[in-house]
């Protein structure tokens, strides 16, 4: 009977392991990219759950480009439309620092820039756990 129990626990534990090794966004610095007040303060509140540092949020594209260009970011939310502004150069900039991203669109994936149609979308509204399960899937697919 005592082989089992260490046994068990060994199996528990790489099961434990395992789910914050893949899953695990704490200590992530993500750039939030988005013009609506109220959407960018649940995102902050929810990254700050998951234990990550928030960058921004901007709400201009001038901003977040430039948040690219001086800041030190492991992953980006990324709002489709930024006052009136396609995202796309901001998302070009983080493909070529191979950063990974997340899109942020009420429109879905057909909204997408055929190029980027790749990339996790996050459907508005959302809940905490689809916020996190499309960072995690953005952090596992890398910025190839």
């Amino acid at each position: 009977m005592p082989i089992l129990r260490p046994l068990r626990e060994r199996e528990s534990r790489h099961v434990t392991e395992s789910l914050t090794s893949d899953g695990d966004l704490n200590g992530l610095r993500i750039l939030v990219v988005e013009d609506e007040a109220a959407i960018s303060l649940l995102l902050e509140d929810m990254l700050l759950d998951f234990g990550c540092e928030v960058i921004g949020p901007a709400a201009r594209l001038s901003a977040a480009l430039d948040a690219v260009a001086r800041e030190q970011v492991d992953l980006a939310i990324l709002d489709v439309n930024v006052a009136g502004e396609p995202i796309y150069p901001v998302a070009e900039a983080l493909a070529q620092r191979s950063i990974p991203f997340v899109f942020s669109t009420g429109y879905g994936s057909a909204g997408i820039r055929d190029s980027f149609r790749d990339r996790p979308v996050l459907q508005k509204p959302f809940a905490q756990n689809d916020l996190k399960q499309k960072l995690i899937m953005a952090r596992g697919k890398g910025a190839s």
